[in-house]
């Protein structure tokens, strides 16, 4: 592939990241010295090439993690060292935010100001587990029958983790893991997505640069994420697997992870529902669709996938949102102005592309959008679609694109029918101006977080995570922190 001619920010921001792998507190090239490109998405033109890991390089990676971990120095370290270990790199990242910013944009292709927010958000993480490393603790009680007895338990970390993060929060979904591992005391390896490898290595050398001891954190880049990975998960020294991505691929590494009987958390697939009632503020719930939707061109498991409407008020929601849509400027994300980016590639594009053929030729109609844009890079129109019938398959499959169907419902049961009616459970967003439906329909809504009258949900300090075919455990708040924490427990007869 071509080399894209960067602007100097731009090639600056390039440079400033290490391009090999990191293992054992050395950076070090691939052992078969090979490596891949990783590509400009509104271009498709190359930025920069970086180490393709082999099996062998991996399973070093996983050896100086068990090896920081068994040594017992980094589990033994004061919290109050591992929390200020996190508050630098929280403060390095922030000063450096619209440099990192830059380089998401570049690798990833969402408009620069959305690559800052995401870089406060991935910070955010850092910060708020630097306060909670402090704060593992146990209980000692007293048994409740036998005299003497006593009841100890204790928090450990669990041990070597390995890391499997997605492409389309390239810095935040690296921060929301590590952060919380960090300050609980484990070690980890970490395998970035091909597509968007820069940051997690520029995130990797920050942490590095804020006093994080050698072989805590091991960043591996590949182009073959399976074939150099399955290998590690199954590894006796791995005690846990975290991965954020597709349902398919989570299947996959839990069948992997039961070799070992590994602690694992998944976050996995979404197909979020955005339900209006026919009280809600329509504005506000305008305002709320189009943070969901478009958040990160899409391209979000917690993008809202399908618009379930009050009748009454569903004809005004549409041509409001396609009104809405249709005005947002298209572009490279490193231009002025641009509000939707390309998206991450062409498999992508073409997924985009056929979910919405498909709707049309079943007879939705597009009130904006519905079609690619041509020439370079992987572009596709905001599309509102209407009239969106029961097969389509858009409204079972997750979109990951600027495409927004609405289907309008009668009252609240069928609402709340229609929004339940999907394998997957991670999110929900419900519009009402009512206080007990609110409360009653939050209940019965079948996934693990709802945006009540807000669009967003994504908190440093909030337990994110799904249900159903959307995976089990969290990740932020106090709860992300006990997924790499075992508990011991210590039964005591007192003399």
């Amino acid at each position: 592939m071509p080399v894209t001619t960067l602007a100097p920010a731009e090639a600056a921001a390039v440079d400033a990241v290490p391009r090999e792998l990191l293992i054992g507190g050395e950076w070090r090239a691939a052992s078969g010295a090979a490596t891949f490109p990783v590509e400009d998405p509104a271009t498709g033109e190359t930025i920069a090439e970086v180490a393709d890991a082999t099996v062998q390089d991996a399973l070093a990676a996983l050896g100086a993690a068990h090896d920081a971990f068994s040594a017992g120095d980094w589990p033994g370290t004061p919290p109050r060292e591992r929390g200020d270990i996190l508050r630098r790199a929280y403060e390095a990242i922030m000063q450096r935010a619209d440099e990192l910013a830059l380089l998401m944009t570049l690798e990833m292709g969402k408009p620069v100001a959305e690559s800052k927010a995401e870089v406060t958000y991935a910070a955010n993480f850092l910060r708020w587990y630097s306060e909670e490393a402090v704060r593992i603790d146990g209980r000692f009680t007293r048994h409740e029958e036998a005299a003497g007895g006593r009841l100890l338990t204790m928090k450990q970390p669990v041990g070597p983790c390995v890391f499997i993060t997605p492409w389309n929060f390239p810095l935040a979904m690296g921060t929301r893991k590590i952060g919380p591992a960090i300050a609980a005391g484990c070690t980890m390896v970490v395998k970035p997505a091909k597509l968007t490898p820069l940051s997690m290595l520029a995130l990797a050398d920050i942490l590095q640069q804020a006093g994080l001891p050698a072989g805590v954190l091991n960043v591996i880049t590949a182009r073959s994420s399976s074939s150099v990975m399955e290998p590690v998960i199954k590894d006796a020294r791995t005690r846990k697997l975290s991965f954020t991505g597709s349902t398919e691929v989570g299947r996959t590494l839990m069948a992997q992870a039961s070799d070992q009987i590994l602690r694992v958390s998944m976050e996995l697939g979404g197909n979020a529902p955005f339900l209006v009632f026919d009280d809600a503020n329509l504005d506000d719930a305008l305002d709320g669709a189009m943070i969901a939707k478009m958040r990160n061109i899409g391209e979000a498991c917690t993008a809202a996938n399908r618009f379930h409407v009050a009748e009454s008020v569903a004809s005004e929601f549409a041509s409001g949102l396609a009104e809405r849509m249709s005005a947002l400027k298209i572009g490279r994300g490193t231009e002025d102005g641009v509000e939707v980016g390309p998206l991450i590639d062409e498999d992508q594009l073409e997924k985009v592309a056929e979910l919405v053929d498909d709707a049309v030729s079943k007879g939705a109609r597009a009130l904006c959008g519905g079609e690619r844009l041509e020439g370079p890079g992987h572009f596709y129109k905001p599309t509102v679609l209407v009239d969106v019938p029961d097969d389509a398959r858009l409204l079972k499959e997750e979109i990951f694109g600027p495409v927004a169907p609405i289907k309008a419902f009668a009252g609240e049961e069928e609402a709340i029918a229609a929004a339940n009616d999907t394998e997957f459970g991670l999110v929900a967003y419900l519009y009402t101006a009512e206080l007990n439906r609110a409360l009653r329909v939050a209940e019965r809504l079948e996934t693990g977080m709802v945006g009540l009258n807000q669009g967003i949900v994504s908190n440093a300090g909030a337990p994110f995570g799904g249900i159903k075919h959307s995976g089990f455990g969290r990740e932020g708040g106090p709860e992300g922190i006990e997924e790499y924490l075992e508990i011991k427990y210590v039964a005591m007869k007192m003399g």
